[in-house]
């Protein structure tokens, strides 16, 4: 069997590489693409590991840039070919790696075409050491490069007897599981670091399955480098057994590391239904921002999400702040945030999206109305960070719930600072009118208060209620009269504000202890 011609892909735009990767079945032409980087450097990790034949760059990268990649392969590795992409403006750069001895260069606007096969072969037949025959591939397909393909949402012609070979049973499960190693990495593991792990939980999985005591047939599939796929393969009857020791395996790993996540897909029939599937378990893995708890995604198991009753009334949100109705605003908020936080099937973007937004809104509507939001304004792109980066649901709500706390502390201020004020406007009235026929309903249509609220404010801002402090100030007015002995006690009732001279008596005597005659005789000067 022939030596296939190993390609390295090296661009920054992920679009790019997965269209050449999956441009065509380049096993049928004596290809096989081994590897993938973003930039320069990443690339330069991967040439020892993967040992390319041939090199396919991008001109324009972050990190290392093709031209110096280029030159730098060509220098260490002469026996590697590197065929340069670019657009129409950055031909000045292609000259300069055709003097360090590039092969070829394509526009990218014609990667759609046959261009790239002809220059790969072009380019294939020039390495001494490979003896490129385009043919050499006919029968390299393997079921891992169908799986691969599928996977990737691509279609593709396949032999069923040969996957038959390989996956005798009826029914299938994916399985995916991303340790907390690959996911801190960013997907940035060498290729033996990743190796280890697939062999790792290979060993676990095949002597989990094997104790279930049913046939089984499953192996790895390649995919998201953060990811750990595997494909199973069962008779119907057995899979509720399979089932039961994946999980026991999932439970058991989370015990080790509670940062590791499971997902497993729904039992599908055929096998070129894998992209799909594929794409239902990724979203099982992003279901868990909300199931921090659970090791182990299975979607008939999480029940219905919470109802989120459409768009959030921003409109009726703001006028609500703007008449400092705050306790309605942010019960209804709180309600809402809730509600998306049992709405699994959002992606955690929406959530994250809504809780920045509402934190902005909060800030403008407050400093609009004159509250002190400066040092909130100035760290409100620290909350936006923290919500980006939280990772579960309860973590996201926490930050708001912060913010809220520190929002509720400001609005208390400012009401205490108004209260204050408020309140000695009420009493410095009191204090002038008191020999007036005061009431709560007439003091409200002066202040312009709720003669209800304004009786619950005078309670609350005051040591006593309306009428005990207009009773105390008549009292005290009263008191100093009956010591000048310069009125009788009838007109010293008329004057304090009591039309009723019994009343005035009850109330005197409450206060004092003595009636107003008592009291003068206690205290008329001599």
């Amino acid at each position: 069997m022939k030596e296939l011609c190993k390609i390295l892909i090296v661009d920054d735009e992920v679009l790019v590489r997965q269209g050449i990767k999956h441009y065509l079945v380049w096993e049928q032409y004596g290809f096989q693409i081994i590897g993938e980087a973003s930039n320069g450097r990443e690339a330069l990790d991967l040439i020892d590991e993967l040992q390319p034949h041939i090199v396919i760059t991008d001109i324009v990268m972050p990190v290392m840039d093709g031209e110096e990649f280029t030159r730098i392969v060509k220098q260490n590795y002469p026996q590697i070919e590197v065929i340069v992409l670019s657009s129409y403006g950055e031909f000045s750069y292609v000259r300069s790696t055709f003097q360090s001895g590039v092969a070829d260069y394509i526009l990218k606007p014609k990667l759609e075409t046959q261009e790239l096969l002809q220059v790969l072969q072009n380019t294939a037949r020039r390495i001494p050491s490979l003896a490129y025959d385009e043919t050499s591939g006919d029968e390299q397909i393997t079921v891992d490069h169908i799986m691969e393909k599928l996977i990737a949402g691509y279609e593709m012609d396949y032999d069923p007897e040969m996957v038959a070979v390989h996956f005798p049973y009826g029914e299938y499960i994916l399985v995916g599981i991303q340790p907390h190693q690959l996911r801190a990495s960013g997907g940035d593991l060498t290729l033996q670091q990743k190796s280890s792990y697939v062999s790792a939980i290979s060993s676990r999985l095949a002597e989990s399955i094997e104790s279930a005591s049913v046939p089984v047939s499953f192996r790895p599939v390649a995919a998201d480098p953060q990811l750990i796929v595997f494909l199973l393969n069962m008779n119907r009857d057995d899979e509720a057994a399979v089932i039961a020791r994946i999980r026991e395996l999932a439970y058991a790993g989370s015990a080790e590391d509670q940062q590791t996540l499971w997902a497993m897909s729904e039992e599908f029939a055929r096998i070129d239904q894998l992209g799909v599937i594929y794409q239902q378990m990724l979203k099982l893995l992003e279901y868990h921002f909300y199931f921090p708890d659970r090791p182990f995604m299975i979607e008939a198991e999480l029940g219905e999400p919470a109802h989120v009753p459409g768009a959030f009334n921003l409109k009726q949100f703001a006028e609500e702040m703007r008449r400092e109705n705050f306790d309605s605003a942010f019960t209804e908020l709180d309600t809402y945030v809730h509600a998306m936080a049992g709405n699994y099937r959002a992606t955690p973007f929406e959530l994250k999206s809504f809780l920045g937004n509402i934190i902005f809104n909060i800030i403008t509507l407050l400093g609009n109305q004159d509250y002190d939001v400066r040092q909130l304004d100035e760290e409100k792109y620290d909350y936006f960070r923290e919500i980006n980066d939280a990772v579960h649901v309860q973590d996201t709500i926490a930050v708001l719930n912060e913010f809220l706390s520190r929002i509720h502390l400001q609005i208390q201020s400012r009401s205490s600072q108004n209260g204050s004020t408020n309140m000695k406007m009420l009493l410095e009235y009191i204090e002038e009118h008191y020999a007036e026929p005061l009431s709560l309903t007439g003091l409200g249509q002066h202040f312009h208060f709720n003669p209800s609220y304004l009786s619950s404010y005078f309670t609350t801002h005051n040591k006593e209620g309306f009428s005990e402090h207009l009773n105390k100030i008549r009292v005290e007015k009263a008191a100093e009269m009956l010591r000048t002995d310069l009125y009788s006690i009838s007109e010293i009732s008329g004057k304090v504000g009591y039309s009723d001279h019994s009343y005035f008596t009850k109330v005197f005597k409450k206060w004092t202890g003595l009636s107003p005659s008592q009291y003068r005789r206690q205290h008329v000067r001599g």
